[in-house]
């Protein structure tokens, strides 16, 4: 059952940690074998079930330390139509395994939430292309379409809000927000963003989150940025602008490589995470709005654990 749905307690203040690069850490950490970098595949049996709640929990127990709020992001970023064709999803089989994904989540909630550590069950969406690559850009429209299906699942299943990780391209955001909005959900978009700070498509970040407020009438509840080295975002927050104020939420790498050059290396770039820690808590500083704090590719709950303990001193 939703709990959060109609009042988000990350939109009222304190911070939030979330999980980290959950696709490299069950690949590079576990062991594991990840399709199509598909999360939600290892829900078929046990084994796979077991993982992700070690996965998950390594990180809530951080927050239930700090006294912190949580938000659990479903294993579901690749759980989409194409993504799921790719892997011999039937679209019923697929409505089942983001379901699944959902239930273990809301288990996870009924385990662990306490009155200090609120916990927001969230239906994570991903891109229907490359996370790196806008590849074809759909129109708004059809994005809605391409990610309805998704969407009601998770509404029909109790989640409280959904998160779009990893868009590239302004279109795309809108029509998540569209089909959200839709399925009475309150969605976050979380932009990635190329060494310069910009989307893959070129635009500037403040200029997609722009976009997308003006074609949704300010629908998303917050903006986030993933998939990038604090370095590579920092002077694009700098710039004085009141859309800066819509960012709530960062997931970095802990990698200062360009996404290329992730997508060619052989091994995980994993970083510094208490260097990564203290450009978090730089970050808040300067920018006292952001309360949603979790890791992308290549950081682990070592790295949340600095990141939490840079920036708990300072909100």
């Amino acid at each position: 059952m939703a709990k959060y749905r109609s009042r988000l307690p990350q939109a009222q203040g304190g911070l939030f940690l979330t999980d980290g690069g959950i696709e490299t850490s069950l690949i590079f950490h576990d062991g594991l074998d990840l399709p199509c970098f598909a999360a939600f595949h290892i829900l078929r049996d046990e084994a796979g079930r077991t993982a992700l709640r070690r996965y998950y929990t390594r990180y809530i127990e951080i927050a239930r330390r700090e006294g912190l709020g949580f938000i659990l992001e479903s294993p579901t970023w690749r759980a989409s139509p194409d993504w799921g064709r790719k892997l011999d999803y039937s679209d019923e089989e697929l409505d089942r395994a983001n379901r699944d994904s959902i239930g273990l989540m809301q288990a996870l909630r009924d385990e662990f939430e306490t009155g200090r550590t609120p916990i927001v069950v969230s239906g994570c969406v991903g891109p229907r292309g490359d996370g790196y690559d806008p590849g074809q850009v759909m129109g708004p429209e059809e994005a809605a379409v391409y990610h309805g299906r998704q969407i009601r699942t998770f509404g029909e299943a109790g989640v409280d809000m959904v998160t779009a990780i990893t868009m590239t391209n302004a279109n795309e955001a809108i029509g998540v927000t569209h089909a959200a909005r839709d399925a009475g959900l309150p969605v976050a978009i979380s932009f990635t963003v190329e060494t310069d700070g910009r989307l893959p498509t070129g635009q500037g970040l403040m200029d997609a989150i722009e976009e997308v407020d003006g074609a949704t009438s300010r629908g998303p509840a917050y903006y986030m940025i993933n998939c990038a080295h604090p370095t590579h975002f920092d002077g694009t927050l700098a710039v004085p602008d009141a859309r800066v104020g819509r960012v709530r939420g960062i997931r970095a790498n802990a990698s200062r490589r360009s996404h290329q050059e992730l997508n060619e290396a052989p091994d995980l770039d994993d970083g510094d995470p208490v260097e990564l820690g203290r450009q978090y808590g730089d970050l808040l500083r300067r920018h006292p709005q952001i309360n949603v704090l979790g890791g992308c590719c290549g950081t682990d709950h070592r790295h949340v654990e600095q990141i939490s303990a840079a920036c708990r001193v300072i909100a």
